[in-house]
């Protein structure tokens, strides 16, 4: 048996060429298919395979942009990709499940996620979407809050909040604004997240050394305040800061990759610092996970050695994300 001939074909080549080849039962119907010429090109062995229930592809490779695609399709009108998925498309690494996370609105139909896409029903759909292609995936705050929302380490959360936030993707305000309104279910890490980044935290890595230093028993220093000399130069941004003691430390999440030049600028702004009797300590994220013990040892050392010395005549301004802080 072939397909009928009677179909509006002009039609369906211009939903599989918006919708990367994928197409739905529904479309197939409207386009005039009949049902046994649909069923003759799924069959077992046939040219076109069910991606989802009653979700097929005009081909045969399943690619990324054609499962995104049938995610959507399969979660019906209204669909928006968030989550992991949807921040990748701006540019950003998030970790994340394999599954492909859709809004859907709570008063849709009643689909049940199935295969490698997640439907999550909401009251709250995005104010804010973009098209990527023929794909609506949700702006960055709600992409980013979403994918939080499923982590299961501090660690992952506060790299995705960072790395958004540093990125100009998205304030801290407006992930405030999302942990306000979404649900509180699953918002632990994302609260914490954000509480962090309002601290000064502008990386995994320093977030890592602030827990550290958190656990030790140390003084609570300021994080990443930028230093000025006694003439209003910028010396430079430290990560910690321990102002009684003039002891400042600092995250070298590069410190294998540096070329020539940055190793040179580094040196100088090292100098730069420490010409005005700071003592700067650098440290190797490798060392905060696996010799926290000596790290906070240099570190109490430091601090114990500078809090009997004169005070170095340097200012400190804290530097923040933003000034969202009120909002946590």
């Amino acid at each position: 048996m072939g397909i009928s001939s009677s179909y509006d074909k002009e039609r369906l080549d211009d939903i599989l060429g918006h919708q990367y080849d994928v197409v739905s039962r529904q479309q197939l119907l409207d386009c005039g298919m009949t049902r046994s010429a649909i069923q003759h090109r799924i069959r077992p062995g046939g040219p076109w395979p069910v991606i989802l229930p009653g979700i097929y592809i005009a081909g045969s490779e399943t690619t990324s942009e054609r499962r995104e695609m049938a995610a959507l399709l399969y979660a019906g009108d209204g669909g928006v990709i968030t989550g992991a998925f949807a921040v990748r498309h701006y540019g950003m690494v998030a970790p994340g499940p394999d599954c492909i996370e859709v809004l859907v609105p709570v008063n849709t139909r009643r689909r049940q996620s199935v295969r490698f896409v997640r439907l999550i029903h909401t009251t709250r759909m995005p104010r804010r979407t973009s098209l990527v292609g023929s794909r609506r995936i949700a702006a960055p705050p709600r992409a980013v809050a979403d994918a939080v929302r499923g982590y299961r380490t501090i660690h992952d959360a506060r790299s995705l909040i960072c790395r958004a936030i540093q990125h100009n993707k998205c304030t801290l305000a407006e992930l405030a604004q999302e942990l306000r309104e979404g649900p509180k279910r699953g918002s632990a890490l994302l609260l914490d997240g954000l509480r962090d980044a309002s601290t000064g935290i502008w990386s995994a890595a320093e977030g890592k050394l602030m827990d550290l230093i958190n656990r030790s028993g140390l003084p609570r220093p300021e994080y990443n305040v930028a230093l000025y000399a006694p003439d209003g130069e910028c010396l430079g941004i430290v990560d910690a800061w321990w102002q009684d003691a003039g002891v400042a430390a600092e995250v070298d999440s590069q410190e294998f990759h540096f070329s020539r030049g940055d190793w040179n600028q580094t040196m100088k702004r090292h100098n730069r610092i420490a010409k005005h009797r700071v003592v700067l300590l650098h440290f190797a994220p490798w060392r905060i996970t696996s010799e926290g013990g000596g790290v906070v040892g240099e570190l109490r050392d430091a601090i114990a050695a500078g809090r009997i010395a004169p005070p170095p005549l340097v200012r400190a301004v804290p530097q923040r994300l933003d000034c969202a802080n009120d909002t946590l």
